[in-house]
């Protein structure tokens, strides 16, 4: 791994506490493994729940120290460390595609999303003011004023370790929380990497703290803790509802941000190479494994035919292969349970009557490597209709009128994201209304950014990161009665 970095210092096999670099207290490790072919990367420490409470004690302890500073103050150091990303750009791609899998230029962008959180939250806390309330009765004055959280803790997922980091802890940094990082032990050093650039800006000790190793022990610790006040994941609906559970007896504030079963809705009167064009994009970033991309795509009928032949043109010229060969379209999934998954929804969808027009099985490549797939004929009786697949698998559907689209696109448990092919603007009023899904993208699919929020509804979460939400997420509002003015 460090021979491929031209800075060797930023793989990292420790974890951070406390400003210092540390391996559990016990010694055992984790194998961090490539996902093209699961081989050893490296190790990482498998903390458990001692070094959880060392880690919540020192952002505990860093706390009145950083709430204290301006917002001026920890915006500059949230910059300079937007900036050190930026600079080091190139060797956080490689280390990213080594561990998750994806192609180096959808790392180098999901690298670049990620360091824009840092310059924004640092301008948008400046901003976060209290309020003077209109006097309601009279001899007395009521204010506002809005105050960090506390210690915060973070959960971050494998699929896009870089990004979701920042979106978590730029707002909470900003705000002048703390904060305890506990990143997915499939890919802890992009994680590790953030926070070695973090010290070289200068970030003091007990602000920022990376713990890796197993879940229940780390989340355990995490909310069963009072210290901390906010707990902020992204994962899967299971487990975060069991950790909403755990937080219970706390009552922490949650961001939750969960499963997804997106929509991809094309209607006739849409520019069909456009929506082809989206679709793939949406569906086949990071081999489709990302909560917000296009789960059932559902095409109205007139148009149906030609949309399936195009986009299966464009499925048979992606290509596989390994994410560092800079022709590389499509990467692996991140482990064999993942190509397990994908195929078993496939094979449920063929039980089913489901036709395989591209695809359809675990790629000749070997390893983590699925074939890029497209089906037609999906159903409501299909696992797949249901199910997140997180994989390279596109199911089409048609429908005939625009109210059979909205009720087939709300058919979930599931409320993150979805997505509206159409030129029809009074249309896409009625499904911005009728949609049942936090975000939606009409004519376009790259949803996250630092300005927006991003979240979603039922059983895909709550809160919203990003945007002036995703801060105020860190915040509690204070209220003040002054009294006795008649005078």
């Amino acid at each position: 791994m460090q021979k491929l970095l031209r800075d060797a210092g930023l793989f990292r096999e420790q974890c951070l506490i406390n400003g210092q670099w540390c391996g559990a207290d016990d010694g055992k490790v984790l194998r961090v493994t490539n996902p093209v072919d699961n081989s050893l990367l490296g190790q990482a420490p498998d903390c458990g729940a001692a070094e959880t409470r060392r880690a919540i004690e020192a952002a505990q302890a860093a706390f009145p120290a950083w709430k204290a500073k301006t917002p001026q103050e920890r915006g500059d150091l949230l910059r300079a460390w937007g900036q050190a990303i930026e600079d080091n750009l190139e060797d956080l791609a490689h280390l990213l595609t080594l561990e998750e899998g994806k192609p180096l230029a959808e790392a180098r962008g999901e690298i670049r999303q990620g360091a824009s959180y840092f310059p924004w939250f640092a301008e948008e806390i400046r901003r976060a003011a209290g309020e003077v309330t209109p006097v309601f009765r009279q001899g007395v004055q009521a204010l506002t004023r809005r105050e960090p959280v506390g210690v915060a803790a973070a959960i971050t997922p494998w699929n896009f370790p870089m990004s979701m980091l920042p979106r978590k802890v730029a707002p909470a940094l900003a705000a002048g929380c703390t904060v305890v990082v506990k990143p997915a032990s499939a890919t802890p050093y992009s994680a590790l990497a953030l926070a070695e650039l973090g010290q070289r800006v200068g970030l003091p000790a007990g602000v920022l703290n990376v713990l890796t190793g197993g879940a229940a022990a780390i989340g355990g610790g995490i909310t069963a803790n009072p210290l901390v006040r906010k707990l902020s994941f992204t994962g899967s609906t299971a487990v975060g509802k069991a950790l909403a559970a755990q937080c219970g007896p706390t009552l922490k504030r949650l961001s939750m941000e969960l499963g997804g079963n997106a929509p991809f809705i094309v209607f006739a009167d849409a520019d069909l190479d456009r929506a082809v064009s989206l679709g793939m994009a949406c569906k086949f970033r990071n081999a489709g494994q990302t909560c917000i991309c296009a789960n059932r795509f559902l095409v109205e009928r007139p148009v149906y035919d030609q949309f399936a032949q195009a986009m299966l043109a464009q499925v048979r010229a992606l290509r596989v292969g390994n994410g560092l060969d800079p022709a590389t379209d499509m990467g692996p999934l991140i482990n064999p349970a993942a190509v397990a998954h994908a195929d078993a929804l496939v094979r449920d969808a063929q039980d089913k009557g489901a036709q395989v027009l591209a695809g359809g099985r675990p790629h000749s490549l070997g390893g983590n490597f699925y074939e890029p797939t497209l089906l037609t004929g999906l159903t409501p009786q299909m696992r797949i209709f249901h199910e997140e697949i997180f994989g390279p698998v596109a199911a089409l559907m048609p429908f005939d009128t625009e109210e059979e689209a909205v009720a087939l696109a709300n058919d979930t448990e599931y409320g993150l994201a979805s997505y509206v092919c159409t030129n029809h603007m009074p249309r896409v009023w009625r499904l911005f209304r009728n949609l049942q899904y936090g975000m939606a993208g009409v004519n376009d699919i790259t949803l996250a950014a630092a300005e927006t929020p991003f979240g979603g509804t039922k059983n895909s979460g709550l809160g919203r990161e990003g945007g002036r939400e995703g801060l105020l997420e860190y915040m509690e509002t204070r209220y003040l009665l002054l009294g006795g003015l008649e005078g």
